[in-house]
Order: structure tokens, then sequence, then C-alpha cells
């Protein structure tokens, strides 16, 4: 028994070395992320709290594997290999999604959509569209700027200010109708009442006669919100009072499957 016991110890543990270098290797291509996308490796090191020879060792797998790539200048940039798992990610995100859409459909009536920010844009990963003959229509897959819809709202809510004027300083704030808010003051006034209502409103804003709700899937693993859209005449603001708490439980409902991998079916 004692060999066994030994033998199995001895067995384990290369396997958790490498799950180590795993997690590492994630947290590392996750600061990547947050620092825009290109780090040197003594900021790695800074944040990370690894040493130099560590984050190295690390870096140069991920450059073999195409995950990560070094700049001329010597710097670290998340690499393109990255783009097919999360264009494959958002995909199975938004097929996760779906049983929860289709519930809200089923209590508001309305199309129930979901939406990540990805970069600087809203891109909408599902839909499940009214039972209505009158409805709104949102093509997956449809890239928007986030200042003029719900879900744009929902997600740059949780976003420091500064970093809220620097992304509408990128895009720009086209009008796509006359109540588009084309101003970052505006813009941040109204992620104000976003905070402090707990959802967000397109009110016409995107679309003439189109009126949506929405809100933040909380502790997403990337930034997502869910919303409901539909024509301004049935999505009143009585209507709101019925259809806003409908949207926060469904979102915290959506929110810890994604947390247990365990959708529903």
């Amino acid at each position: 028994m004692p060999t066994s016991s030994a033998s199995t110890t001895d067995s384990a543990r290369p396997n958790s070395g490498g799950v180590q270098s795993l997690e590492r290797a994630f947290d590392l291509l996750e600061r990547m992320a947050d620092a825009g996308g290109e780090v040197g490796l003594s900021e790695l090191s800074a944040s990370s709290g690894l040493p130099l020879p560590t984050i190295h060792r690390l870096m140069r797998t991920l450059v073999a594997c195409g995950y990560v790539r070094q700049q001329p200048n010597r710097r670290y940039a998340l690499g393109p290999r990255l783009i097919r798992l999360g264009e494959s990610a958002a995909r199975l995100l938004g097929t996760w999604a779906r049983p929860y859409l289709a519930r809200l459909v089923e209590e508001t009536g309305e199309t129930a959509n979901m939406a990540l920010l990805d970069g600087d844009e809203i891109v909408y990963v599902a839909q499940v569209p009214s039972k209505h003959s009158m409805r709104m229509f949102t093509e997956v897959g449809r890239r928007v700027l986030p200042h003029s819809t719900g879900v744009g709202k929902a997600l740059l809510a949780g976003f420091p200010p500064e970093e809220v004027r620097a992304l509408l300083y990128r895009t720009g704030m086209p009008a796509a109708t006359e109540k588009t808010i084309t101003t970052p003051d505006g813009f941040l006034a109204a992620l104000e009442d976003v905070r402090r209502n707990g959802y967000a409103v397109d009110d016409n804003e995107q679309e003439v006669g189109v009126r949506c709700l929405a809100v933040s899937v909380p502790n997403s693993p990337t930034a997502a919100a869910i919303s409901i859209s539909g024509p301004a005449g049935r999505v009143t603001e009585a209507a709101t009072d019925k259809i806003v708490p409908m949207l926060q439980q469904v979102a915290i409902e959506l929110s810890e499957a994604l947390a247990t991998s365990t959708p529903t079916a």
C-alpha cells in the first residue's frame, strides 16, 4: 500500500505542474486582453507577480502555438489563432442562450436578443423572434456601434467613464435616428441612468419606431447583455415595469448556467 500511494503521488506531480502552467498561460492571455492586446514582458511580470523567466517560457510556447505573436518592437500581441476560438465560443454562447431568450419571448411576446461587446462594437450572437407579425429583426452576426443601442448602454455602464470616452472617440457617434445620443456627455448621463435603474433603454435611437430594454449578464465570461425589442407602441413605459424584472431574472439564470457550464437543453 505505501508503494502504491507513493507511486500515485509521483505520477500526479507532472500533471499538477502542467495544470499550473496551463492556468498561468490563460491568465497571461487574459491580462494581455485587459491591456488592449499588446504588452511587454515586464508589464506582465508586474501585473501577474510571476518571474520574468517563467513568463518568457510561457510566452515562447504561446507564440509557437500561434496564440501570441512577437511584434517587431519585441512586445507581445494576441495572435490570430485566437480569432477562430473566439468566433466558435461566441456561436456556442449564442446557442446556450437561446432557451433563455425563448422564455423571454414566451413571457413578454417580444423579440429577445443576446449581444456581446467585441472590441469597440456590439455584435448580436443570438435571437429568438416574436410571434407577432409586426416584430423587430436583428440578424445574428450584425455589428453596430454601442452608443445607439440598449445592449450597448447595458454593457458600457460597467466601464469607467474614461474608457467609455476613449471608445466613443475611436468610433465616433453618428446619428442613426434623430433621437440617437451623439455627445459623450449625453451618453455618460444615460449610463448613469442605467446604473441607477438597473436596465438600459433604446427609445427609437437605433431604429425609428422600435423600443428596446436591455440588461447585462452578471459575471459573464465576456461582456454580454440580453434585451427585448419591439414596436414602441407595444414596448411602452407601462410594459417596462413588467418586462424589466423578467429580463433581470433571466440574466441571472443565464449567468449561473454559464458559470456551471450546464446550460438548459
